[in-house]
């Protein structure tokens, strides 16, 4: 899902990367565990429907989990991805305003989750794609393109095979001015090895129709979506890029 505040100059420093979340296979936790399952799978319904009130529900579940457990990297994981979905599903219900403040959340609890495991390599990728929601324009640009490009490049160091990250490639790529490194091939192409490395991700397909329609692919456009929504055919997502949004 796009945010209006998604950097069209992600890439402005894209830097070299390791190259050979939804990702949702964050660590378990003891003694948290239990909490973190249902907080995963509240999470889960809220990404499906994208539905504000699902969403904080996860988010508070996930609060929970880290009360119970503070030294959980997972539960910091996954309350950072709550968030994201809230500014998404923020976006979608015309209150937009509310989206910054919870991407800044995000970023907080996924820097707190890289600092109990630096080696959590979801978690280096999902910083990346917030730092991408930071980026409104050159100034911001420079500021956060660099830290979205070292976050990215970690992940995949960490795990050369992380979907993810590949899907996080895949939307700079694809956002990004050619001048900055923008190229829907090569978005085509990253959004495709996070399909392939992670055949469960119904919102990797998605954005592989969105890059497939830029492309000018309506078969390619067709493929991924039937393809998605045979995996979740309650996404809302799916639905909304179907209909012709994003």
């Amino acid at each position: 899902m796009r945010l209006p505040l998604r950097c069209a100059l992600v890439a402005v420093l894209l830097l070299p990367v390791f190259s050979p979340a939804g990702h949702a296979q964050a660590r378990s936790s003891a003694p948290g565990g239990g909490i973190q399952l249902q907080a995963e799978q509240d999470l889960n319904e809220g990404r499906t429907t994208l539905d504000p009130g699902a969403l904080a529900v996860a988010r508070n579940a996930f609060s929970s989990c880290i009360q119970e457990d503070p030294r959980s990297a997972a539960c910091y994981y996954g309350r950072a991805r709550a968030w994201l979905y809230e500014a998404q599903a923020q976006t979608l219900t015309h209150h937009a305003e509310a989206a910054p403040g919870a991407i800044d959340h995000a970023i907080w609890d996924a820097q707190k989750a890289i600092a109990l495991d630096e080696r959590f390599a979801d978690a280096h990728a999902l910083l990346s794609d917030l730092y991408g929601q930071k980026i409104t324009g050159a100034f911001s640009g420079m500021r956060y393109g660099p830290k979205a490009n070292e976050e990215s490049s970690r992940a995949l160091q960490l795990d050369p095979n992380n979907a993810q990250a590949y899907a996080v490639l895949g939307r700079k790529f694809l956002y990004a001015p050619a001048m900055f490194g923008g190229n829907i091939d090569k978005a085509i192409e990253s959004f495709r090895r996070a399909t392939v490395l992670d055949p469960r991700s119904d919102e990797d397909l998605v954005w592989l129709a969105i890059a497939c329609r830029k492309k000018g692919d309506s078969a390619g456009v067709q493929q991924a979506l039937a393809q998605a929504l045979r995996l979740n055919s309650r996404s809302a997502f799916a639905h909304r890029v179907q209909s012709g949004g994003e």
